[in-house]
């Protein structure tokens, strides 16, 4: 099998490395099965060819596209400017390509769609996750409850869908939870990779990233021991048994 290239957009480690163990536990790929790039810490390979990967699995991050460049860290510029730089690639050849969270931002952002945080930012949490009709006979949803539960956190949000995109998944809060550009192109708002265990990790380096009042981390913590959130995971187990002979 050719590896997957699994791009991670998180500048900070803790949080950086428990998304790639869950990435990797909860897609079934072996470490050997994966290529880990850190965008924050290096470049892509030069002279990348997709050709050498069985698709492309992006991470979420504390960045948002929809800020303006004097709002950007070096590091986001760098970081977001890696990825857009792929996307051409990603979509013109309808290449196997999962995005998780800020995935679906970027996207949507080089799709031509408005990215913005004027509404559907979700605070940090379990959601209620819906499939529409086409989500029902999607391959990468096959075993995925009609009705589901996956953690969220967002600051910004994709306000309408973008053009020549099937619209898979919603929520009360958020529309857009779950999108297919071509075949084989998919990005979710939600967050697949994450259980509890992960989440809680991400609310500890998060706690005064804005996305919540740190005084309520305590709580949230506790919210995710409670939840049992196990659904999500089989989009990414199902992404990498239909794209994983490359």
């Amino acid at each position: 099998m050719k590896p997957f290239l699994i791009l991670q957009l998180r500048p900070e480690t803790a949080a950086s490395d428990d998304e790639f163990a869950a990435i990797l536990d909860k897609s079934g790929l072996s470490i050997e099965d994966a290529c880990r790039v850190r965008l924050d810490q290096e470049a892509l390979p030069a002279g990348l060819s997709l050709d050498d990967y069985s698709g492309v699995i992006v991470g979420g991050g504390p960045g948002c596209v929809s800020d303006t460049e004097d709002r950007k860290s070096a590091a986001d510029r760098a970081i977001e400017s890696a990825v857009l730089g792929l996307m051409p690639q990603i979509t013109e050849s309808d290449f196997p390509f999962l995005g998780c969270c800020y995935g679906i931002g970027i996207l949507a952002h080089h799709l031509g769609a408005n990215v913005s945080k004027e509404q559907y930012g979700e605070a940090v949490g379990a959601v209620e996750c819906e499939l529409t009709p086409a989500g029902k006979y999607d391959p990468i949803l096959e075993g995925v409850d009609a009705r589901f539960r996956a953690f969220v956190g967002h600051k910004e949000a994709v306000q309408h869908l973008p053009q020549g995109c099937e619209h898979l998944a919603q929520s009360g809060p958020c529309p857009y939870q779950m999108i297919r550009y071509g075949e084989n192109v998919y990005a979710t708002q939600f967050h697949p990779e994450a259980d509890g265990k992960s989440f809680e990790v991400r609310i500890k380096v998060y706690r005064n990233a804005g996305y919540f009042p740190p005084e309520e981390s305590e709580k949230l913590i506790a919210m995710c021991r409670a939840e049992d959130i196990r659904m999500p995971e089989r989009i990414l187990r199902n992404f990498v048994k239909r794209y994983g002979q490359g």
